[in-house]
């Protein structure tokens, strides 16, 4: 059998790695020698882990979609704790994740000061968003961890999906935001940017949000 290092191993951007018949103990040290300064992102679930790396894209219309909420809340007052893609792992689901973006929202209160997270104790996130989903194995990590809300951005296409009954159900309306929406408008956000440029089109958001604002 050959044992290869992790330093060894060079994943390509846009490539994912899977590792399977990994135990949580292996998975734990695996997350402990990848460390924190990292650009990989990771996916674990029932011994199966995915190990990706992301694409410029990826990395922009991310950081877009968040920015988009991130008004949202702002213009409709709505107060929030974001925990980036911090990990979130619970031993008992044998499953852990790291979200492109995530947020507290009903449970912010209770989030408040918080630079640890223990899922033994504390809710996970009410809000995830991820883009270019590579793998079920990521969606199935979100369910083990009871994850009420996730967006998923692919090819051009956001998905939105709220935990129902112990599964994942597409919807057309965020409960998060009801009545906004949303769907139309992260798509037409992005295709602005295109042309115009991030800034110039998460300000013309800002303000055509703000005549909608007493509507929502």
């Amino acid at each position: 059998m050959i044992t290869l290092q992790l330093q060894q191993l060079d994943i390509p951007r846009g490539q994912r790695l899977l590792i399977h018949h990994l135990n949580w103990e292996q998975f734990e040290e695996i997350i402990t020698e990848l460390g924190e300064s990292r650009a990989a992102r990771i996916a674990y679930h029932q011994e199966t882990l995915e190990i990706r790396m992301p694409t410029p894209e990826h990395e922009i219309d991310k950081e877009i979609i968040s920015d988009i909420v991130k008004i949202l809340l702002e213009e409709l007052e709505i107060d929030c704790e974001c925990f980036g893609s911090t990990t979130f792992k619970q031993a008992a689901m044998k499953s852990g994740i790291e979200p492109d973006q995530c947020f507290y929202i009903q449970n912010q209160t209770q989030m408040r000061g918080k630079r640890r997270i223990d899922l033994s104790i504390d809710p996970p996130p009410d809000l995830a968003i991820e883009v270019d989903v590579t793998s079920k194995t990521q969606m199935e990590a979100y369910l083990s961890l009871g994850v009420p809300e996730l967006w998923i951005y692919a090819r051009g296409e956001l998905k939105i999906y709220t935990l129902n009954s112990g599964e994942y159900q597409q919807v057309t309306t965020s409960p998060t935001f009801p009545g906004f929406p949303l769907l139309d408008q992260i798509t037409a956000v992005l295709t602005q940017t295109l042309t115009e440029g991030r800034s110039p089109a998460l300000r013309a958001f800002r303000q055509h949000l703000r005549t909608l604002k007493y509507t929502l």
